[in-house]
């Protein structure tokens, strides 16, 4: 059939898509996470770190495949879409876009928390009327500089990625001048036990700091030569964005003065945890350069959440499950024009009425939690269905990675505790009863709805056993499944769940975006396909 092709503009270099990745990692998180980090789990706050680098690495890999292999954007709510029809392409696009709509919301509060230390007047937890007006001009601000191109797009994140990454390693290398490695035995290493680290990364905005990496794959449509440049940026991200995390924890927890930890790291409490530090510290140039980079850290991630979300609305419409006005992209400039009006709109939304920024990352992180553990699901179905698609970065070891990958995450969420999973899942059931019920109503075909379904029931399943689980579990659950054995059951659960839902996939799927190739084994030779 006749190549479709998505009419974005490919003009981001190798560097521009590292930094779209490195961008969104370094926002917000790193001047909140590690405070909170340490209350949760002291100092192996640094294993929480490790830890979900080491899990996100792994489940990056496994997207850096399906994102050189199809370069489409707002590729994560396409791939599941694609390998197990419109049932599961409406759930996950449903958590993926209450997810990727907040977070610029989310980091224009973060830079208006920070404002109020030199302008009180803006509301420090809370905000003012005139702190949300100060916000909704930085949303108007990274609003323009998307609307401009992806190009002009590009060459500005990079710039500011390169700047605020270069702050955190200047603030790393003075604190460990202050460095007390008796601070590493305040309440034992393991102050609160292995849950403690568990909890910190689900929690304490670990793993959603590393979940930046997603948007790598999403400009995949507008990278030069997506199948050498996906893989690579998505790994490089997400390693330099690890590396500086474990650093910033490290330095942060040795720099502590010990007058601070008279009531355990449990009790340390800092408004602006690296500002107060370096004011505390004396270190007034450091602390009016943090107060500056609080403005650019998140301004930089909220820049690149505004094109990612644009290209989510996007993928959403291309999968049929939404508006199709939404497909609409601007032949100048390469941009999804009408979706970004309805991105702005909607990080307008999430900012009334004036919440905090806890409240908004609790919302952004529980919606996330499930928007990402298909991907091991949807490559696996592929190997299966579409052996022959050129994979211009195939993962070696795909067999062993990728079901530990899908536990992994799986423990993430777990570990998020049974407060979050209780709405996180009753949502996702009620999006599942709703779609039929429309389907339903419009008198669609039965047989096309039975076959949906078909494809859909192993997520369902999932669904209600980690219910369950959560329920019964220790982790904000009642407790009447001892520690380790309900870790046990759920890494059991997710297996039976990820070569299940492998299996359960459509056998023959559809690609409907433009350089999707299929090796032709008849000549070994490369050819343009689009089915």
């Amino acid at each position: 059939m006749k190549s479709k092709q998505e009419p974005f503009k490919r003009k981001l270099s190798l560097i521009d898509v590292t930094f779209i990745g490195l961008g969104a990692m370094i926002g917000s998180s790193w001047m909140f996470a590690p405070q909170t980090a340490v209350q949760l789990a002291g100092p192996a706050a640094l294993l929480s770190w490790v830890i979900a680098a080491i899990a996100l690495g792994m489940l990056a890999l496994v997207y850096a495949e399906l994102g050189g292999a199809l370069p489409s954007a707002g590729g994560f709510i396409r791939y599941p879409n694609y390998s197990h029809g419109d049932l599961v392409g409406f759930i996950i696009s449903c958590m993926s876009f209450i997810t990727y709509s907040v977070s610029a919301s989310l980091e224009v509060v973060a830079i208006r928390t920070y404002l109020s230390a030199w302008w009180p007047s803006l509301g420090s937890h809370n905000p003012t009327v005139l702190g949300w007006l100060i916000q909704l001009f930085l949303l108007i601000t990274f609003f323009l500089i998307n609307y401009w191109s992806v190009n002009v797009f590009g060459k500005i994140n990079s710039v500011v990625t390169i700047i605020k990454f270069a702050v955190p390693v200047l603030t790393i290398i003075v604190l460990l001048n202050y460095f007390t490695p008796s601070n590493f035995y305040v309440d034992g290493f393991l102050t609160n036990g292995f849950g403690g680290v568990e909890s910190a990364i689900a929690t304490a905005g670990i793993a959603y700091a590393f979940i930046g990496f997603q948007q790598t794959i999403n400009f995949s449509a507008e990278a030069k030569n997506p199948g050498r440049t996906i893989p690579i940026a998505t790994m490089l991200s997400i390693g330099l964005a690890g590396l500086l995390y474990f650093l910033l924890q490290f330095a942060y927890i040795g720099a502590i003065p010990g007058h601070l930890l008279e009531n355990g790291w449990a009790g340390l409490s800092l408004g602006s945890p690296f500002a107060d530090l370096t004011a505390l510290l004396g270190l007034m140039w450091l602390m009016n350069l943090l107060m500056a980079d609080a403005i650019l850290s998140p301004g930089g991630a909220a820049n690149v959440g505004f094109g990612a979300t644009a290209r989510i609305i996007y993928a959403w419409a291309k999968n049929k499950t939404f508006f199709k006005i939404f497909t609409n992209v601007d032949e100048k400039t390469g941009v999804p024009r009408v979706a970004l009006w309805f991105t702005f709109i909607l990080a307008v939304f999430w900012t009334l009425p004036f919440p905090s920024w806890e409240a908004l990352v609790s919302v952004a992180a529980s919606s996330a939690i499930m928007a990402f553990i298909t991907g091991p699901i949807s490559a696996a179905a592929f190997r299966i269905t579409a052996p022959d698609l050129h994979r211009p970065f195939k993962l070696k070891g795909f067999a062993v990675i990728a079901p530990i990958a899908f536990i992994i995450s799986s423990f993430i969420i777990y570990w998020s505790g049974w407060k979050t999973i209780s709405w996180l899942f009753a949502f996702e059931l009620f999006l599942f009863v709703a779609y039929i019920v429309v389907w339903k109503g419009k008198r669609k075909s039965q047989t096309i709805l039975r076959k949906q379904m078909k494809t859909a029931w192993w997520l369902v399943f999932y669904n209600v056993s980690m219910f369950i689980l959560s329920w019964l579990g220790t982790f904000g659950g009642n407790g009447w499944i001892p520690a380790p054995w309900d870790q046990i059951l759920v890494a059991l659960l997710s297996v039976v769940t990820y070569y299940w839902g492998a299996k359960s996939a459509m056998p023959n799927p559809v690609f409907d975006t433009d350089h999707v190739h299929i090796v032709d084994k008849s000549d070994l030779s490369v050819s343009n396909r689009t089915t």
